[in-house]
């Protein structure tokens, strides 16, 4: 079982893990793979992402029962639709985090006034499969994405 866990500034040590990790960012291949995120980025980052009153924002860790941070789940407002993220470390997946962090994010956003979600996903991402197992229908396609829709 994972629970929510709102990270405080000295914590994106755990996101810089992530974005910069070849096997977590496969997914992310088809827009350049890995991420820099160094130090110097995570002040204004957290002040977007992570603070309270912040509109159209909402980001948590997601950790295990002994407290190892192991993905995230988040989402903001981007042309007037709620985007979902979900990423889960490489080394914690195929143990279920990532079906519970969508079913997390899924109450979040609602719960914060989200009648519906989005994720556009690269064509060959395998999470495509859960998002379709949790409810999501195909709202269109390029050849490098499918837009995901999913009533809450």
């Amino acid at each position: 079982m994972i629970q929510l866990y709102k990270p405080k500034p000295e914590d994106l040590w755990f996101k810089e893990r992530m974005l910069s990790d070849p096997d977590t960012m496969a997914y992310n291949n088809a827009w350049g793979g890995t991420i820099a995120f160094p130090e110097e980025r995570w002040a204004p980052w957290f002040r977007e992402w992570v603070e309270p009153g912040t509109d159209g924002f909402f980001y948590r860790y997601l950790s295990d029962d002994l407290g190892n941070f192991v993905g995230e789940i988040a989402y903001h407002v981007e042309d007037g639709r709620c985007m979902a993220d979900v990423i889960v470390y490489a080394p914690f997946r195929g143990r279920g985090y990532g079906r519970e962090g969508l079913s997390l994010l899924l109450d979040a956003a609602k719960a914060n006034g989200f009648s519906e979600i989005y994720d556009d996903i690269a064509i060959d991402n395998p999470a495509i499969s859960l998002f379709r197992k949790m409810g999501f229908v195909e709202e269109y396609r390029t050849e490098k994405t499918i837009m995901l829709r999913r009533v809450i």
